[in-house]
């Protein structure tokens, strides 16, 4: 199987290059591609950089040129729902734009002529919560947008217009729309490295990256195992 796999920062993308089997790299321009195996599996690793243009630039991209059979996406998420503890698993079973507004005719977060919502691969969802870790998992709706929330009125404004929200980041929706666009099988799963809204939640972001980089990558390998 071919797998593409797209992080966002630096940080996850030394530790997810670590699984990669014989890595070499590939640069297409300003690109920067690490291939390798994991098993049977050939994967196809990259950062794309944090918001919707850069990590829908990279996802078309790994696309075009290698052809994936699935693409992850991996990395950090704030949580926003209360039962959301720093180091949760969110395995985003859809995800939806919490910054879109098309006008009349659509709902919140719906780009006009696509769905509300853009939706993981089931078959992706199931593996990824049959993970075996000693962290919760939880399936939910992921929440993206190009804003890192800090305050809590921004919170509770997602929060009113999707009360079962589970998460928020910044790159999952672009990189779902062009999977859909593109009919590639999709899945966003994320950590939880703060729960903003909550006082003191920047020093929980900060503390986060001793262990989580870690522990994140034994659940990725554990899901690639699976497929």
């Amino acid at each position: 199987m071919k797998i593409g796999i797209i992080v966002a920062m630096q940080s996850e993308l030394d530790c997810v290059r670590r699984l990669l089997e014989n890595p070499r790299e590939e640069r297409h321009g300003a690109s920067l591609f690490i291939v390798g195996t994991c098993g049977a599996h050939e994967l196809i690793l990259t950062q794309s950089g944090i918001g919707k243009v850069s990590s829908a630039i990279r996802a078309y991209e790994l696309i075009d040129r290698y052809r994936p059979n699935a693409l992850l996406n991996t990395g950090v998420a704030g949580g926003i729902d209360p039962s959301m503890r720093v180091m949760d698993i969110v395995v985003g079973s859809e995800i939806v734009y919490h910054d879109v507004w098309c006008g009349e005719g659509n709902v919140w977060g719906q780009i006009q002529g696509l769905p509300p919502r853009f939706h993981s691969d089931p078959a992706l969802v199931e593996k990824a919560l049959q993970v075996e870790t000693s962290l919760r998992i939880y399936k939910g709706l992921m929440c993206s947008g190009d804003r890192f929330i800090t305050d809590p009125v921004e919170l509770a404004e997602i929060k009113q217009l999707f009360p079962e929200g589970m998460a928020v980041d910044m790159e999952s929706g672009s990189i779902a729309q062009v999977c859909h666009m593109r009919g590639v099988p999709f899945l966003s799963f994320r950590i939880i490295s703060d729960t903003p809204g909550i006082e003191g939640h920047i020093a929980q972001y900060n503390h986060f990256w001793d262990d989580a980089p870690q522990r994140s990558f034994e659940v990725l390998t554990s899901l690639i195992a699976k497929l």
